[in-house]
């Protein structure tokens, strides 16, 4: 058997770039179906994790999430923005607490239908098996 070279290897067996692909390939169908309404699925994400788990930090969204506190501060900041989201408690410091308003439970109520057909979009690409793998995989980083 023929030993790869170094770049061979990693391009052809590199499991992180293949899912940043697949990621952003996914993604990208969540974005197009939620353009209409005005949000990113990150922003979606972010609104349905914050109505899953209550009022709460900044900080524990990007726990939940596995985001960097500047993706947070800036997507929060467009969800305060727009009255999706509301901080109820801040200091000098900043934001201490967040929940999520009317405003935003109506947004989510709103992409849903987009949501589903990107959903199945999604599954379509991914197959049976890939979803299963998807969600096997995540399970234990991303508790609902």
């Amino acid at each position: 058997m023929k030993k790869l070279s170094p770049v061979r290897e990693i391009i052809s067996g590199c499991l992180a770039v293949r899912v940043r692909i697949l990621a952003r390939t996914v993604s990208a169908i969540y974005d197009q179906a939620m353009a209409g309404h005005g949000v990113t699925v990150a922003q979606v994400n972010l609104l349905v994790t914050l109505g899953e788990i209550g009022p709460c930090t900044p900080r524990k969204i990007g726990e939940v999430l596995q985001l960097e506190r500047s993706t947070v501060s800036r997507n929060l900041d467009l969800l305060i923005k727009n009255g999706f989201v509301e901080a109820v408690s801040s200091d000098a410091k900043g934001i201490r607490e967040i929940v999520l308003t009317a405003a935003g439970n109506a947004k989510i109520e709103a992409v849903l239908p987009d949501w589903r057909i990107a959903q199945k979009q999604a599954a379509q690409l991914l197959g049976p098996n890939g979803v299963g793998a998807v969600r096997e995989a995540s399970a234990t980083m991303f508790p609902f």
